[in-house]
């Protein structure tokens, strides 16, 4: 039995995929947005927050780390980055830059999403892990906020679909 598109099912309306489609063309640009702006906020919120970025002190990283330390599901990663709290600090910050950057101009967006997506899993494996009920804790929602992101990438208004557009014309495809 050869196997294809069905004629026989039903067709009396007028399918109008317009709007549709369009609708599915944009429909991951507002996440996109949100996380991209998140992040680069998040970013420079951490590297320009002087006690933040502190060993030790109200408010420092340091102390945040050593009071999860105990009720994290990786204590081993919280040890990691007691090892140096600012590095790690300042490696979490730029981590969000970057990640924020290339989500929202959509330039490796895919690989931008994989690093929100890790970032959020270790914040939440660190840092949220003990908050309850689970759903209060947003490192996990932004987790699953990135997976749309690293399966279908950006593929309108972005850096990665205008080189795409390149790439094809270059090579007569276009």
């Amino acid at each position: 039995m050869a196997h294809g598109m069905r004629t026989d099912s039903h067709t009396s309306h007028v399918r109008s995929t317009g709007w549709r489609e369009s609708a599915s063309r944009y429909a991951l640009l507002p996440l996109r947005v949100f996380l991209g702006v998140t992040f680069i906020y998040a970013g420079l919120d951490k590297i320009t927050d002087s006690a933040f970025m502190s060993a030790s002190g109200a408010g420092s990283i340091g102390e945040m780390m050593e009071g999860v330390r105990d009720i994290s599901a990786i204590p081993a990663l919280v040890d990691l980055s007691l090892k140096s709290p600012v590095g790690f600090g300042y490696a979490i910050a730029l981590g969000e830059l970057a990640v924020g950057i290339g989500t929202l101009v959509g330039l490796f967006a895919r690989i931008a999403a994989l690093g929100g997506a890790l970032i959020s899993l270790s914040l939440w494996l660190t840092v949220s892990w003990s908050t309850e009920p689970y759903y209060y804790g947003n490192d996990l929602a932004y987790l699953m906020a990135w997976l749309p992101l690293i399966l279908a990438g950006a593929s309108i208004f972005s850096a990665d679909a205008m080189l795409a557009t390149r790439r094809r014309r270059a090579s007569g495809l276009v």
